[in-house]
């Protein structure tokens, strides 16, 4: 996306807070949008990320979020927000940023291409499990799209660009259109968990079929847009066949939020695996398990050896 937003900060650098006096040596250039830059920078060591705004009360608004998920963080757990303050540019003029945990991984789109679709259950499960924890909070993620989802080993999911974040109840802050139920004449555009669910499922369509996905925005007239047309991408692909009725349910809004639609997806889960156990002839099962244990005491025996 294209900013307006001019602002640049070289690799190299060292931001000073005007308040705080925090100090962070800028590496490089994450990322941009409408609102702001994010740069990876460095902290006694510790890689971080900061945004700067052009608009102190707009970054604000993710400020609160964050401070809102911080509360409800389990002990120990790595906080989202580290620091606010505000900067002097090399321009002279004085611009809001706040520091956040830096989020390691890569895009959703190449974690599947990288590591194998076979991931993609789980990943899909913890990302709802993300969802869900923001839902409990008060607030949707509104821009959900692959852009915005990093993957990391083990199909561990951190949500990025907390922009689009609102609180229940107002009118969407920030969305991109094909994962916006209002813009497939699916429902209103405002902040509800079922909005992030709609968007979840275009997600999961975007993710295997994203050219007749793109092919169909082209060709539809505005009037003519529905869930039913995005339905018949996902039945097409063979991908989407064990989440079909998932796929519909969500963007017909029957769960009431993330929680409710991740316990439905992990029984699909679970219903898959018992599938496919079943499938797999005894005596295979029996040569796993031999060998299983055939493994385990050869690391016994090697430890002993090194240990004597």
């Amino acid at each position: 996306m294209t900013t307006s937003f001019k602002l640049e900060l070289r690799r190299g650098s060292v931001v000073v807070g005007k308040w705080k006096l925090g100090r962070y040596r800028v590496e490089r250039l994450l990322g941009e949008g409408a609102n702001g830059k994010v740069y990876l920078v460095q902290r006694d060591r510790e890689w971080l990320a900061m945004k700067v705004g052009a608009d102190a009360v707009d970054l604000q608004s993710e400020i609160n979020v964050m401070k809102s998920l911080d509360k409800q963080k389990s002990h120990g757990a790595e906080p989202f927000l580290y620091d606010v303050d505000d900067l002097y540019g090399p321009d002279g003029r004085e611009y809001s940023f706040y520091i956040m945990r830096y989020v390691r991984g890569t895009t959703l789109a190449s974690y599947l291409k990288e590591q194998g679709a076979e991931w993609f259950p789980l990943v899909g499960l913890n990302l709802l499990g993300k969802l869900a924890k923001l839902h409990r909070a008060g607030w949707v993620f509104g821009d959900l799209k692959v852009e915005n989802v990093m993957v990391a080993d083990y199909g561990h999911v951190e949500l990025v660009d907390y922009g689009g974040v609102t609180a229940v109840g107002k009118s969407i802050r920030q969305f991109t259109e094909i994962y916006d139920r209002g813009y497939w004449n699916s429902g209103p555009r405002s902040a509800d968990p079922k909005y992030d669910l709609f968007s979840f499922a275009v997600l999961c369509i975007q993710l295997h079929e994203p050219k007749r996905l793109h092919a169909l925005t082209k060709e539809l007239l505005p009037q003519n847009r529905s869930m039913d047309e995005l339905m018949e991408i996902a039945q097409g692909s063979a991908a989407l066949k064990p989440v079909l009725g998932w796929l519909r349910r969500a963007m017909a809004g029957e769960f009431a939020n993330a929680s409710e639609g991740a316990e439905a997806w992990r029984v699909l889960l679970h219903r898959r695996e018992t599938r496919r156990s079943a499938s797999i002839p005894g005596w295979l099962k029996g040569l796993a398990a031999t060998s299983g244990l055939l493994l385990a005491a050869s690391i016994f025996w090697l430890v002993i050896n090194i240990f004597l």
